[in-house]
């Protein structure tokens, strides 16, 4: 989890004054991670709130303190079970901070750290868990150490291209676009095949040639190929194979994909190279509804980044 600053800022110009309350630690079960954080804003009636915490009994809580918090920042303790009667078991600390403008002007670098338990210098151990991150290129995983509380700010780690503004695009945003760390741009060839509202994170790409843009695509990118061209996909999968991709899928039947391997290949693309792209996508047991692919799609995406993640972990 990470500090989403750009979200914060948002809330602010929205609402004013917002407070944010994260996980700071945690023991046993819980029902999110350390960092896990949402925004909460306005009074019991009107307010409103975004992110999650967990949900539940611990949620509903600590939204209501947040509307009530006068002061700048509160760090407060609960055991889920006593306290709220959840079935988790452990215990969390929540952070609760209020902000503004002037409070975010403080926020500088990759890392915010910030004292939580009084004001005193930067510890000895904040400093060298700093100067350990930086010299390793590291990010460090949010935590509560000596009254200071460190939250990496949250960067797009992943960058996903979807091709076509269709109803099974339109899902795939719906579906995709609030996770986080993961920034998506949506390519189609009309400004009107897209939605009037786009969410926050995904920039829209309307172009008459969208296989001309597969040159800016950075060579780790993932891309889901969706348009309402057979003609277009295939020119955008061979574009893909001659340019590099970290993953690319394709809507479509096994015909299809035959069909798309035979005229790749008289192109001159080998079969190792063409086997990369993958075809069908998503879970195809799951139903042929546009939310059905989404959810199909987007479980794939997350397995793909939880293997690598793992794969990282066994190597490090």
């Amino acid at each position: 989890m990470s500090f989403e600053l750009e979200a914060l800022k948002s809330a602010i110009e929205a609402h004013g004054r917002v407070t944010r309350v994260v996980i700071a630690g945690l023991s046993g079960s819980s029902p999110r991670e350390v960092g896990a954080a949402m925004l909460v804003w306005g009074d019991a009636a009107s307010g409103g709130q975004s992110g999650t915490i967990g949900g539940g009994a611990l949620e509903y809580a600590a939204a209501q303190a947040a509307r009530g918090q006068e002061g700048a920042r509160r760090l407060t303790r609960h055991a889920l079970g006593p306290e709220l009667g959840q079935c988790c078991g452990g215990s969390v600390i929540l952070l609760s901070e209020v902000y503004d403008v002037a409070a975010l002007a403080a926020f500088k670098g990759e890392v915010i750290a910030r004292p939580v338990t009084g004001d005193g210098p930067l510890p000895l151990s904040v400093r060298r868990l700093l100067d350990r991150a930086r010299a390793q290129g590291e990010r460090p995983e949010p935590q509560l150490i000596d009254g200071w509380m460190i939250e990496p700010v949250s960067r797009p780690d992943r960058q996903l291209w979807i091709w076509g503004a269709g109803h099974v695009g339109r899902a795939l945003v719906s579906v995709l676009s609030p996770l986080p760390n993961l920034a998506i741009t949506w390519i189609d060839t009309r400004a009107e095949r897209f939605p009037q509202d786009i969410p926050e994170g995904v920039t829209p790409l309307p172009t008459s040639q969208p296989a001309d843009l597969v040159r800016y695509a950075p060579r780790d990118a993932e891309h889901l190929v969706l348009t309402y061209s057979h003609a277009l996909d295939f020119e955008l999968c061979h574009q893909l194979l001659s340019h590099g991709f970290g993953f690319a899928g394709l809507i479509g039947s096994a015909t299809k994909w035959a069909r798309f391997r035979s005229r790749l290949a008289a192109l001159g693309h080998g079969p190792d190279v063409i086997a990369r792209i993958t075809c069908p996508i998503g879970e195809p047991g799951l139903g042929k509804h546009p939310q059905q692919i989404a959810i199909g799609v987007a479980t794939q995406l997350l397995h793909r980044a939880a293997t690598a993640a793992t794969e990282t972990r066994e190597r490090a």
